[in-house]
């Protein structure tokens, strides 16, 4: 019987390539081990199968940044919503063309987090770039919400809703207000703060029932069902 070793060590061995080469290939998701990828250098082989896969390729993954419809009821904990992201809670027809790797759930952070008791849609990354624009721009990036309300508005609410408002002592910036139905309305604003939303709601007679975030700058959440995840596309910018 083979004394086990770690892959790394067995694929620079059967390929022949450097010890640092076969990481890159097991890391990206390239290795089989009896049918199965194996994406853990470490991982200890005897006598299986193992094999690369034919587009197998040296480049080192990109870090990527991930869309999450979060649900209402996992509040304002990153953790409890970065349980929501796994291999199998990945959107069906996720058009990204991203290979699914286990690095890309390593070293996720959250920038611009939700309402509280909000649902919708969550950026978590581990591109420094993305993360440094989220954090700059944190103030100036327009996020669109759509608030389920009820109660009657006060006479010229909308406008005040829109521009006239103060929070926490301060005027809040215009934005832009709307209905979209008899219950709902559209807010465009910059610079939410938590608790926000239902003090303008309540500040012109109504009641917030529900709110879900559809919106960052140009980033779309687009029809991703609760409690499911993409990858941002390689093309868009926030």
């Amino acid at each position: 019987m083979t004394t086990p070793v770690r892959l790394a060590k067995r694929l620079a061995e059967i390929l022949p390539c450097s010890r640092r080469e076969a990481e890159l290939y097991i890391a990206g998701g390239w290795v089989m081990v009896d049918g199965l990828a194996v994406e853990e250098p470490q991982f200890m082989v005897s006598e299986q199968k193992i094999e690369l896969h034919p587009e197998a390729n040296l480049t080192a993954a990109e870090p990527v940044t991930i869309l999450l419809h979060q649900p209402a009821d996992t509040g304002v904990n990153p953790s409890a919503a970065l349980q929501l992201i796994r291999a199998e809670t990945r959107v069906a027809n996720d058009p990204s063309g991203i290979r699914i790797l286990k690095q890309h759930f390593l070293r996720l952070t959250q920038h611009i987090p939700l309402e509280r008791n909000a649902s919708g849609m969550a950026i978590f990354t581990q591109d420094w770039r993305t993360a440094r624009k989220l954090s700059d721009d944190a103030a100036t990036l327009e996020q669109e919400y759509i608030v389920e309300v009820a109660g009657e508005l006060t006479p010229g609410g909308l406008k005040l809703l829109g521009h006239g408002l103060a929070y926490n002592g301060r005027a809040l910036p215009p934005g832009k207000v709307s209905w979209q139905n008899e219950t709902r309305l559209r807010f465009a604003l910059k610079g939410v703060q938590p608790g926000q939303l239902a003090h303008m709601c309540k500040s012109v007679g109504l009641e917030v029932l529900a709110m879900k975030r559809i919106r960052i700058g140009r980033v779309s959440m687009g029809k991703l069902p609760p409690g499911q995840w993409g990858y941002l596309m390689p093309q868009e910018r926030f």
